[in-house]
């Protein structure tokens, strides 16, 4: 579904990937991980739009999307659920979720919100609280179901489980595989490594902006070089 070949981009002047090339075949999870500084969050931007490639080229569904609008990558089914999530603290849990659908035609935009609703009953429960107002891991159900809204092809989750209670990581998880199950490819971003390769199909390792190594979850969990980095092992 997703193929990124020699992904090149900096920031300013700083050089921050390099020739990174992977593949996010469709109904799969895939795993980007990586200490802090490797590149994942920035190599999510540039697939999104938010930050300008310089080398290389990205595909979805066979066709290029390097040098669409962000607005462009949307509508072709390209979600970003952003690391922190970026809600609008100040408007409601409902109009935070209904501005994830505004790039796309409005039929079929109340099926979405039910299946949202139906993922996240709690965020039903608040839909006309303000978002500022809720704790980080409902905080982060309203950033997810943002972007089921616009009715994505492929999710891009950057660092879902950051900073929440061990509890709610483990919801979060189970959501991000429920939500495969549906039939939504998963690209992950994610610091909880052994999470994140336990629950995804492949797994791509990057250290300075550069992919390093691959394989399945489970052979990357096996890896010593991935065990002693990651996992304290």
């Amino acid at each position: 579904m997703l193929k990124v070949e020699h992904l090149q981009a900096s920031y300013g002047k700083v050089k921050t990937l390099w020739e990174i090339s992977f593949e996010v075949p469709k109904g799969e999870i895939v795993a980007l991980i990586g200490a802090n500084g490797a590149g994942k969050t920035t190599t999510l931007k540039v697939l999104s739009g938010l930050l300008k490639l310089e080398i290389g080229n990205i595909l979805l569904d066979g066709e290029r999307i390097d040098g669409c609008s962000p607005e462009e990558i949307v509508r072709r089914g390209l979600i970003h659920v952003p690391e922190a999530r970026a809600l609008f603290p100040d408007m409601t849990v409902l109009d935070n979720l209904l501005m994830g659908a505004y790039c796309t035609p409005s039929a079929g935009r109340r099926d979405r919100l039910d299946k949202v609703f139906a993922i996240f009953p709690r965020i039903k429960e608040r839909q006309q609280q303000i978002a500022g107002t809720l704790s980080g891991g409902e905080q982060q159900m309203v950033a997810i179901g943002r972007g089921l809204m616009a009715d994505p092809k492929l999710l891009m989750l950057d660092e879902p489980s950051l900073g929440l209670a061990p509890l709610m990581v483990e919801d979060v998880f189970q959501v991000v595989k429920e939500i495969n199950a549906l039939g939504v490819t998963v690209l992950l971003v994610e610091q909880n490594t052994q999470h994140a390769l336990m629950l995804s199909n492949r797994g791509y390792v990057l250290e300075a902006g550069r992919v390093v190594l691959s394989g399945s979850g489970q052979q990357l969990l096996a890896n010593a070089d991935v065990r002693k980095a990651y996992l304290g092992l």
